[in-house]
């Protein structure tokens, strides 16, 4: 994608995610309806459906070249990521959306070829708007985000955890590698918003991110995003992120990164497993 058309985009998809926002914003304390997907904690309401229905119109109206791959069911059935792709969560912390009313981010990544050209995690009640385009930086609203810190150690890091994975029961990761992990760091967090932390971590608030499950629409845009600031991100086994699959994910400050996987991760199950 040329530098003009990268802009063209990103100012045209700038301007729906803040419409929608501000669509949100208007109706949070509105009835929902309230479904489950996976299981009972995995939340939808008729806002998550509206939203995503809201961006599928949008984008086959204005670029009817373009793909849509999306959370609740209104995106393309894709087996590649050729052309170009928009990877939409439409609220992401659905959770949160629901019970707090806080918390929770629009989440769009725009690729082209399997290349992020565009990332955008709007945190929706707070006004924030944290963007990315590749080669360009990463902005926290008008404000460009600094390079990562690349001196801290893991000792002094703060990670966004969720501390689930140190029960032995998960089935995802040897729970006792990660409760050395925890014992190591300075200390842990827990947003509820895979967007939001990816947002936190390129913003350098937070040190890294790890988890064991994360759908393609959850890490689209914030990879984009942590790249943008000299943050790695990949498969919790340092494999490339895969864009049409569920997947592991650690994103961090570069000097921490291989540290946390060789010393602390331990993956219960094969890649084709997950």
């Amino acid at each position: 994608m040329d530098k003009q058309l990268r802009n063209e985009v990103f100012e045209t998809a700038k301007s729906w995610v803040l419409e929608a926002g501000e669509r949100i914003r208007e109706n949070i304390d509105a009835p929902r309806q309230i479904e489950t997907k996976s299981n009972p904690n995995d939340l939808v309401t008729e806002m998550d459906q509206q939203t995503e229905q809201f961006f599928a119109e949008k984008i086959r109206s204005k670029y009817p070249e373009h793909f849509l791959l999306g959370e609740e069911g209104f995106g393309d059935d894709l087996t590649e990521l050729k052309g170009t792709v928009w990877i939409v969560d439409p609220i992401d912390g659905t959770m949160n959306f629901v019970h707090q009313k806080r918390n929770f981010a629009i989440s769009i990544g725009i690729y082209v070829d399997g290349i992020g050209e565009i990332g955008l995690i709007y945190n929706v009640m707070e006004d924030v708007l944290y963007t990315a385009k590749r080669g360009e930086g990463a902005y926290k609203n008008d404000w460009k985000l600094p390079e990562l810190n690349h001196e801290r150690p893991l000792h002094q890091s703060i990670l966004a955890l969720n501390t689930t994975w140190m029960i032995p029961e998960n089935p995802y990761i040897e729970h006792t590698g990660v409760q050395e992990l925890v014992k190591k760091l300075r200390s842990t967090r827990s947003y509820g918003s895979a967007a939001l932390e990816f947002a936190f971590v390129a913003e350098g608030v937070m040190d890294g991110y790890l988890t064991m499950t994360l759908m393609p629409w959850d890490f689209a845009a914030g990879a984009i995003l942590v790249k943008e600031v000299g943050g790695v991100v990949t498969q919790a086994d340092k494999e490339p992120l895969n864009l049409l699959e569920k997947s592991t994910v650690l994103a961090s400050r570069s000097p921490i990164h291989d540290e946390i996987i060789d010393q602390y991760v331990s993956l219960k199950k094969a890649k084709s497993d997950r």
